[in-house]
């Protein structure tokens, strides 16, 4: 029979392990290893079945159990160590509050989704993973970082195959009162909410529920609440699932209703307001627009706000492609403003326009998150340096006359929670070597370039590592194989040949991600008797575990996990290489220590970053991948290999095969024989090195304490800084100037340029003089900067690598309004050289001279009359 209502009974837990339910409440638990070992020895078969979940596990333990335990005076000293140590944790200094710069009092940090433990399921893939991580690093560094994203009640599907290997979805109903979550309340005990106003006089509300991850609190939006209608309580109903309207209310949820979370959290807990906030890509972007209307309820006009929350708020883009960004049709947006819906009191022209693709190429009828984030943010940043330049490019029609060098979007290359992926038995490797307190740092606050102690491990203790590390993978991959066949409706009879699945002293590759067409799940089958050969060679055999999810629309994606699927079914290769679904940040926990090599075959330039070859890498795995993302930053042949890429080939198909042939030829000739060769040791030496070297050079470099320093360095303190500065009298200062220079924008000219050269050749060193008549259309010298940009320029006369000098106004205006500007021009290269002059906004409240996208350049007419290329 099936239950009308279901509830959930929490445990009465006796005096003495009262602090068991705070250790569970608290999500540090997930990353550190003495608090999961403390619940495990609670009751280690409900451990175990309670998926690792400490919430569950005390929801299960038997009243005698408990008693016991309350009685055990070995446990209890463990417990008091425990809750003594996350005590110190949370309320102690760490790497922040010793730093001596003027940094933000508190950051807020917006995100669609959060992957901080597999026991709250509020992710999907890699962004998400990267915002637990993000928030994790905060904590360990004491960051005073505020989550904020949404609760979803089926958060993403789980995936199991149908017998002929199709993805099937499924959508487990969630229960916030099951998850290590707990209701905000007001003071008199009501749960404490947040509204929007809906179009037709309607209202969605949510709920605030509160995860505490280390130091950190993650406010997350529940919208299935009784006080809603129906439509309104499906709003959080699933990650990235419904139509346009659909998404188009999470992320206005997640925006503007994520603001006021944060007001309502602040009031209610005395926690610092932000001066900072960041949105993890375009999907918090309405965030800037609550923060408008907040600003002019204060008195402020729409432009002056517009500057004082620019100046505050950072923007991270992780999308390579403009298919892969949120876009709206502006009808849409328009009927959830304005006088009748949301922020009633800005003009629904004024939202409209902060996210219209008003550019070459652009579609004027589409809402752009990107954009409009973009718009609302002084500060931009992409998530490697490839993604920064690709985004550069992407984005360049928002900054008309500037090279793409130029726009303003510079990156922080993403890292990983090394706490998290580190697989305790490596953990204990370090610290057998270096102390754990050390290790810990190491690991947590990184800072340093390389990690040398590494270099005095044994080659034995390495190797052994490695093949415990492959032995695990194994057991854990014949689990989940029998599990999925089974749900594929095999019997047991059928499955006795899983026993002989994988081998513990077979080269082991992983390759795990989500399934869009440009991660090409498939490029390992191009050439099927190759990858045959591979798998069954009888000296150099190889092994293969892929895992992936396709989006529940993509019927494409799905169809390359089938092909996937088919091929791992084959009775000749299914011991060597295997399908596993409902790939999470549990089973990833496993993949990525028990591989000898991480795999990653995208189309370049279209990985933003990809994080799981960093969480590979800090196990000691190799990375064998495309040039892209992180890769093609830090790849070096002491740690790993690179795929070559068949760049500007005509056809998608063409490339794929070159591609895979290169990827099997890699394996054939140098991957393999690297793996299997041994030395006078019985060792693989060479192999062993490499994996030394992967800990040592990559090891501090993907840490994501790293990433977040950077983010607090270059763009948080920055960020709070400019904040501060941006008083009201400031931001409507800079609004009125800004007004000012773009009517007047027109009549700035470049009149006329010439130089003391008198000839097109010149020898290394000499110095020109400059001498440039400009027209300012009615601005003055301090409104404007005129800049000579000189360098070596290509076969079509474009400056590379330019260098650019200010040059000085020589005396007063003529009676026409001109101004003559001055100064020297270096020749400091050799080979082809050029210059050219242009006209700059200028004010110290700019966080870059290309901010208005506005430049002066010289016509026609006046090059040819300068005219001065030297060869």
């Amino acid at each position: 029979m099936k239950a009308i209502r279901r509830f959930t009974v929490r445990p009465v837990l006796p005096e003495p392990l009262r602090p068991l339910s705070d250790l569970a409440r608290n999500l540090r638990w997930s990353w550190h290893a003495e608090t999961r070992d403390l619940f495990q020895s609670v009751d280690p078969e409900r451990w175990t079945a309670s998926g690792g979940d400490p919430v569950r596990l005390l929801g299960s333990v038997r009243p005698e159990r408990l008693t016991e335990l309350a009685d055990d005076r070995r446990f209890l000293r463990r417990l008091t160590a425990a809750a003594d140590d996350l005590n110190d944790y949370v309320t102690g200094a760490r790497w922040y509050q010793t730093q001596t710069a003027d940094l933000p009092a508190a950051v807020a940090y917006f995100s669609p989704e959060f992957g901080v433990t597999a026991a709250l399921p509020q992710y999907s893939g890699g962004l998400g993973i990267l915002a637990g991580d993000h928030l994790k690093a905060a904590s360990d560094l004491g960051v005073p970082l505020i989550g904020v994203g949404l609760l979803y009640r089926h958060g993403y599907f789980r995936q199991s195959l149908s017998r002929d290997g199709w993805q099937q979805e499924h959508y487990p109903v969630l229960d916030p009162n099951e998850l290590p979550v707990a209701l905000l309340k007001e003071p008199d005990g009501t749960p404490a909410q947040v509204s929007l106003a809906l179009p037709g006089g309607k209202q969605l509300r949510a709920r605030i529920w509160l995860a505490q991850v280390g130091r950190v609190p993650l406010l997350m939006l529940d919208s299935d609440i009784e006080e809603n209608a129906l439509g309104e309580r499906g709003v959080t109903d699933r990650l990235y699932g419904g139509g346009s309207e659909h998404r188009l209310l999470q992320e206005m949820l997640l925006g503007i209703g994520g603001v006021r979370a944060v007001r309502t959290y602040c009031r209610l807990t005395g926690h610092a307001e932000p001066e900072v906030f960041h949105t993890n890509e375009g999907h918090a972007g309405f965030l800037g627009l609550e923060r408008i209307a907040e600003l002019c309820a204060r008195g402020l006009d729409f432009d002056s706000a517009l500057e004082a929350v620019r100046a505050g708020t950072v923007f991270t883009t992780h999308t390579p492609v403009p298919a892969g960004i949120d876009r709206f049709d502006r009808e849409l947006v328009a009927h959830h403003f304005g006088p009748d819906a949301e922020l009633p009191g800005i003009d629904v022209g004024r939202v409209l326009q902060l996210g219209m693709e008003t550019y070459p190429g652009g579609e004027p009828n589409l809402f752009n998150m990107a954009v409009m984030g973009l718009r609302l943010a002084q500060r931009a940043n992409g998530v490697s340096l490839l993604h920064g330049r690709v985004s550069r490019e992407m984005f360049a029609g928002l900054w008309p006359g500037f090279d793409a060098e130029e726009v303003p979007i510079t990156s922080v290359t993403n890292g990983v929670h090394a706490p998290t992926w580190v697989a305790p038995e490596v953990f204990r490797l370090g610290a057998r070597q270096i102390g754990a307190q050390r290790t810990e740092d190491a690991m947590t606050v990184g800072g340093s370039e390389r990690w040398d102690a590494v270099a005095d491990i044994a080659d034995q203790d390495i190797w052994e590592l490695r093949r415990n590390l492959r032995e695990q993978l194994v057991t854990e991959v014949r689990e989940r194989l029998r599990a999925s066949w089974r749900q594929r409706g095999a019997g047991t009879a059928e499955l006795g040949w899983i026993d002989g699945v994988l081998d513990p002293d077979v080269l082991t590759i992983g390759f795990a991600r989500r399934v869009p067409s440009y991660k090409r799940l498939t490029l390992m089958l191009r050439d099927r008797d190759r990858l045959m050969d591979l798998l069954l060679h009888p000296e150099r055999p190889i092994q293969i575990v892929v895992a992936g999810k396709a989006h529940p629309a993509d019927d494409g994606g799905k169809r390359l996990v089938q092909e996937l699927v088919r091929f791992a079914d084959d009775p000749r290769v299914r011991h060597r290489i295997v399908f596993l679904p409902d790939y999470g940040m549990a089973m990833a926990q496993k993949l990525y220590p028990g591989c000898d090599i991480w795999l990653n075959n995208p189309l370049r330039p279209l990985e933003a970053c990809g994080t799981s070859g960093m969480k590979a890498a800090l196990n000691g795995c190799l990375n064998l991948s495309v040039l892209d993302g992180w890769w093609d930053e830090w790849f070096q042949p002491d740690f790993g290999w690179s795929i070559p890429t068949a760049d500007g080939v005509d056809t998608d198909d063409r490339r794929d095969d070159l591609e895979a042939a290169a990827l099997y030829d890699l394996l054939e000739q140098r991957v393999t024989p690297r793996f299997y060769e041994r030395g006078q040791g019985g060792l693989p030496d060479r192999w062993i090195e490499m994996v030394r070297q992967t800990l040592t050079l990559l090891g501090p470099k993907v840490l994501a304490g790293r990433m977040v320093r950077e983010y607090v360095e270059r763009l948080y303190a920055p960020a709070a800084h400019a904040h501060r500065t941006m008083a009201p009298d400031a931001a409507r200062e800079l609004a009125e100037w800004k007004s000012r220079l773009r009517s007047a924008w027109h009549g700035v000219t470049v009149d006329h340029v010439e130089t003391t050269a008198a000839t097109t050749t010149a020898e290394l060193g000499t110095t020109l003089g400059l001498r440039v008549r400009v027209a300012l259309g009615g601005l003055a010298p301090e409104d404007v900067e005129v800049q000579a940009v000189s360098g070596r320029v290509d076969e079509e006369d474009r400056i590379t690598d330019a260098t650019t000098v200010p040059l000085k106004p020589a005396g007063g205006s003529d009676p026409e309004g001109r101004w003559v500007y001055e100064g020297p021009l270096s020749l400091d290269r050799t080979g082809p050289y050029g210059y050219t002059v242009r006209i700059l906004p200028a004010h110290p409240l700019l966080a870059s001279a290309a901010e208005l996208g506005l430049v002066a350049l010289p016509s026609e007419e006046v090059v040819e009359a300068a005219g001065v290329l030297m060869r």
